[in-house]
């Protein structure tokens, strides 16, 4: 019999705050952490805004000669990972046991900012100039590695690179890991740190990125004049655990992860396939491992990135697979406040999802103006509203086709 996995600890470095409170609070009061782009030299690009960490000292929740040979996404990963343990009052090798504990964070580009500076060096002053650390602060399952070296976590040690599904795929292997009874506690999340000059470059040539100047509006999810995605970084980090091991020592509970599907669309290495199968074979199988309904989903925290194809054939997937009840669903797109954080997105919307059933609000969807006819659902625009529900879905897709759904109740 599969054990039942609950989540006991959350952390965040995000856009909006460099904790999960701070975070939470703005996005429930729909607030943007959107503003003009400081990583990168703007006049070099079309690209004038993102959505960056502000105010991150890495000093603050780790050594800082450690912290040096950290990129910064696992600088981010560490932090959020401390906080998660904290909250959920996780005493690994003292009351639970440092094997029973693993970690499970994905990446979906990893170190690139290091490279690009390491790269220059090599260009200007060869070789040897180039940092001994390089590897180890490029490679996306450091994460994952730093965190466990960092916490003393000693069971299975992963990371999924899935693209924008990173942290959603990641969340959703470590579910498994506890169903199987492999483990006790899953350290995981997903976590991203790319906003680089090869980034920017990168997506705006294939014209994925908003143009607009203004920061208080380029990210416009499900808006008839969304331009493209705004890019963002930082870390969420969620501390799984086995309902029982959890009982035993008293932790809080923010819910229960009871469904997990994931699906390749074997259609386009950028496009999701028409009319979203992918998407909507992963929220099947979603709904079938949670053995549940369509119509027990009160509130989808959908991928909406603000890009043409995305919001359109995700709407069109919602439609396939809920059928009229979509037209019931309350849906929104809270990357129209925190940008897109790439392999972090999925699970920092993990934790908005948990947070809505907690706090009983669903985040509001803003800078949504003007209705888009073949868009035509509920995606709660502009303004939270009250949640009374017990189920929501969480959507994240990724460049390569890669889809994944994770589906959370609210505990009794």
């Amino acid at each position: 019999m599969k054990k039942r996995v609950v989540i006991t600890g959350i952390g965040a470095i995000t856009p909006l705050g460099n904790d999960i409170s701070t975070t939470w609070e703005k996005i429930k009061s729909g607030v943007s952490g959107i503003a003009p782009i400081r990583k990168i030299d703007p006049e070099k690009f079309n690209v004038k805004v993102a959505g960056e960490v502000k105010g991150f000292e890495p000093d603050a929740y780790m050594d800082g000669k450690e912290a040096k040979r950290m990129g910064r996404f696992t600088q981010f990963a560490v932090a959020a990972s401390k906080m998660a343990v904290e909250d959920a009052n996780l005493q690994i090798g003292k009351t639970v046991d440092p094997e029973r504990v693993g970690v499970w964070i994905g990446s979906g580009i990893g170190g690139l900012d290091e490279f690009e500076v390491q790269h220059k060096r090599y260009l200007d002053k060869g070789p040897k100039r180039v940092s001994p650390f390089i590897i180890p602060m490029l490679i996306p399952d450091l994460a994952a590695g730093r965190v466990s070296i960092e916490l003393g976590a000693k069971g299975i040690n992963n990371c999924s690179v899935t693209a924008c599904a990173s942290g959603a795929n990641s969340i959703g292997d470590a579910f498994r890991v506890i169903q199987n009874g492999e483990v006790d506690v899953m350290i995981a999340g997903g976590t991203e740190a790319a906003i680089t000059e090869m980034t920017v470059a990168g997506f705006s040539n294939m014209t994925a990125l908003s143009t607009n100047p203004d920061p208080i509006n380029a990210s416009r999810p499900f808006d008839k004049n969304r331009d493209g995605f705004v890019i963002a970084e930082g870390s969420g980090i969620l501390i799984l655990e086995e309902l029982d091991h959890a009982v035993a020592r008293g932790a809080k509970i923010y819910g229960e992860l009871i469904g997990y599907g994931a699906t390749g669309d074997a259609y386009h290495i950028t496009t999701p396939a028409p009319n979203g199968e992918g998407g909507q074979r992963a929220m099947k199988l979603a709904l079938k491992d949670a053995g549940i309904s369509p119509e027990q989903v009160d509130y989808i925290n959908a991928h909406g990135t603000s890009t043409y194809y995305n919001d359109l054939f995700e709407t069109n997937a919602i439609k396939g697979v809920f059928g009229e009840h979509a037209y019931n669903l309350s849906i929104s797109s809270t990357k129209s406040m925190t940008g897109h954080l790439l392999g972090a997105a999925g699970a920092i919307e993990a934790i908005f999802s948990l947070l809505s059933m907690q706090d009983g609000v669903i985040p509001p969807t803003i800078n949504y103006e003007t209705p888009d006819p073949e868009l035509d659902l509920d995606y709660v625009p502009n303004v939270a509203k009250p949640y009374n529900g017990t189920i929501v879905l969480s959507n994240s897709l990724g460049f390569g086709g890669h889809n994944a759904t994770l589906i959370f109740k609210k505990l009794a």
